[in-house]
Parts: C-alpha cells; sequence; structure tokens
C-alpha cells in the first residue's frame, strides 16, 4: 500500500520533490503547502512542471494540510530566514502523530550540543507526544559529509583529520534570498550577512562537526569557526541577480571541531560566483563544483563526488539529490522509533524501486 504523505514547501529543492512524490508509485500525494498566495490553488503538478493534473491543489494553510492525515510530511521550505517559523511547524507536525523527512533546517541533522537544550527539547516532546519521527538530511549537510566519510572511516586503522569540502560555483543558484539575504553575496565586505554572524556557521554546519565527532566516538573541545570574503573585480550577472565590483563574490569558511588542540573535523565551503575568482583556493574535481571527503589516517583517503543531470548543472543535481534524499527515506522514517533519528541510526537508504531502464 502506498505511504501517504504530503508536501510542505515547493520551491528549488521542494518541487523536485513534489515531483517524486506525484511520480513514484511508493507514494499517494495528500496535500501540499505553499508559503505564497500566488501558488495556492494551484494543482501540485503545475508546481512540480509536470503535464498531468493530480487533483491536489496546494493550502497555505498547515492544519488543512494535516486534516488529511499524511502518514509523512517532507518539509522543504525556506528555514534559513524563519526560523521560529520552521521549528514551530517541526513541532506541530510532529505533536499530530505525522512523521517528518526534511532538507530544512539543517542544524537538526544532527542537533544536539548545536541548538539549546531549549530548542530541542519541544521538538523531541512533540515527538515523543505524536509518536513520530523526524530526518533531516540532504547533500550537505547530509550524505556529502556523513553517510559517505563515516563508509570510508570504517576502512581505516587510524584517523588523524576528516575534512569535508564542498567546492562549488554558485551562479546559477537561483534563490535571492539564499544568496544575497542569507550568504551576503552581491553585499558590501563592510556588512556582515546573516550566515557570517558570529556563531552561524557553528549553528548550521556544527551538526556535521558534532555528528563526524560522534561517528569518531570524540568528544570535541570546542568548535570553531573562521571565514575570508573576496570581492567581485568588476561588476557582473548570476542567475539570482546582479553582483557589482567590489561587493562580495567568492566566499570561504570552515567550521572546525577541535580535540587536544588538534582539528580532529573540519566542514569547509569553497563558493565561487565566477570559475576564475580566487585561483588558488582549491579546485573542483570537476567544470562547476564538487564535492570532496579528505581522511588522514592509516590509510588516507581523497573522494571527489561529482554530479551531473541530463536535465541541468551541478547546482540543478545537487538540488534533486537533496530532495531524493529525503523522499527515499520516508520508508524507512515511518517505521522507525519516535524522536530525531540521524543518518547513524538510519538503515542504508538505497535505490530500491528506482530503476527505470535506459
Amino acid at each position: 500500500m502506498a505511504i501517504r504523505v504530503a508536501a510542505v514547501g515547493t520551491g528549488n529543492v521542494g518541487r523536485h520533490a513534489l515531483a517524486q512524490l506525484i511520480s513514484d508509485p511508493r507514494f499517494e500525494l495528500t496535500a501540499v503547502w505553499v508559503s505564497s498566495p500566488a501558488k495556492a490553488g494551484r494543482d501540485a503538478a503545475e508546481l512540480a512542471g509536470l503535464p498531468d493534473s493530480t487533483g491536489v491543489v496546494a493550502t497555505t494553510d498547515l492544519d488543512a494540510v494535516l486534516a488529511t492525515q499524511p502518514e509523512c510530511v517532507v518539509y522543504t521550505a525556506l528555514a534559513d530566514n524563519r526560523l521560529p517559523d520552521a521549528l514551530e511547524d517541526y513541532r506541530r507536525i510532529l505533536a499530530a502523530g505525522v512523521n517528518v523527512v526534511g532538507s530544512s533546517a539543517v542544524f537538526l541533522q544532527h542537533p544536539w550540543q548545536v541548538l539549546p537544550d531549549e530548542l530541542i527539547s519541544p521538538i523531541e516532546d512533540a515527538a515523543k507526544a505524536g509518536s513520530s519521527t523526524l530526518f533531516v538530511n540532504g547533500i550537505d549537510p547530509g550524505f556529502a559529509n556523513d553517510l559517505l566519510p563515516m563508509a570510508l572511516a570504517g576502512t581505516c586503522q587510524q584517523i588523524h583529520q576528516i575534512r569535508c569540502m564542498e567546492i562549488i560555483n554558485y551562479d546559477t543558484y537561483d534563490s535571492a534570498a539564499v544568496m544575497f539575504d542569507v550568504m551576503g553575496f552581491g553585499g558590501s565586505l563592510d556588512d556582515t550577512p546573516m550566515l557570517l554572524q558570529p556563531g552561524v556557521l557553528s549553528l548550521a554546519w556544527g551538526s556535521v562537526v558534532r555528528q563526524l565527532a560522534a561517528g569518531l566516538d570524540i568528544e570535541l573541545d570546542e568548535v570553531t569557526e573562521t571565514h575570508v570574503r573576496v570581492p567581485a573585480p568588476e561588476s557582473f550577472d548570476i542567475a539570482a541577480g546582479r553582483i557589482e565590483q567590489g561587493t562580495t563574490a567568492a566566499i570561504r569558511f570552515e567550521v572546525r571541531g577541535m580535540k587536544d588542540g588538534n582539528v580532529a573535523v573540519v566542514l569547509e565551503h569553497v563558493t565561487r560566483l565566477r570559475d576564475d575568482l580566487c585561483p588558488d583556493w582549491p579546485q573542483p574535481a570537476q567544470h562547476g563544483g564538487s564535492y570532496r571527503i579528505e581522511i588522514t589516517g592509516e590509510p588516507s583517503y581523497t573522494l571527489d563526488l561529482c554530479l551531473s543531470s541530463p536535465h541541468g548543472d551541478h547546482n540543478h543535481a545537487g538540488l534533486v539529490a537533496t530532495a531524493a534524499r529525503v523522499v527515499n527515506a520516508i520508508p524507512a522514517v515511518v517505521v522507525a522509533a519516535p524522536g530525531i533519528v540521524t543518518a547513524r541510526e538510519m538503515p542504508p537508504i538505497t535505490g530500491k524501486g528506482l530503476y527505470a531502464g535506459a
């Protein structure tokens, strides 16, 4: 019997999740929530870019979504600029007895010692009350820096450091809210954007560092962060808008988990808006961008993960991968123990049932 699911969010990730929920016979779509009144009343297929009507129309009312009694909600709504609302959404859904898989807010991938207890407890209490489960994942934070490095680590005799890197040109990432408001691209280097406010990097990607440390069974002494920004040498356009000369056009940051004075685990992002910027920074393994895992130990590893798609570039492929990672987790999540679960507790999420021929 198909699993009854609802979708919350139809943006860059959500529309790909919605397309899979509609086309994948493992699922029955019950409802779609949207944040924009302009999308309300539109058929789910239209929002997902599919030709055939589903009869399921979008709503801005979360209670109406829950009234359709889904077994699981796929939550992809943007949370970076609306964290209190997103956390309250999770609490309401879980308390209603509905499981959740999500791509945001990213720190829920592994929130312990990342979020204060007063923010985690309401979600854990709601899951307990509703006997429901929450799994947040994707590609980064997600399988590129939890599943893959831990799999490699399992073949080592000693580990001195695990470094997970995203090295990507974001020029085709079409979200002005993320690119300008959150990350600060196109902004003055004299202003500090949301992402680079003190502690925010450790909040967003501290979940990665803490989870890797937990996988290594070490207690970190502290988590530190560092970043650098580089201005645009001249004005140019990207998918999200205009980057004026002298404004932020490249960002490099690290979130470091420290143990006994050593950098034990690192999450590093190298983000450019043009391939020719910062040639001395790490370069991707393919044009546009890639993910890299470096393990220093015995033995040592370097693994480059290159995403592509017949329907778009590396950024498009990353959005599809993020959506598919959480959608494909639904069958495991609906039978999992109540509470917040991470990649460490989940069984392997495979491609079962996804073969589509040549």
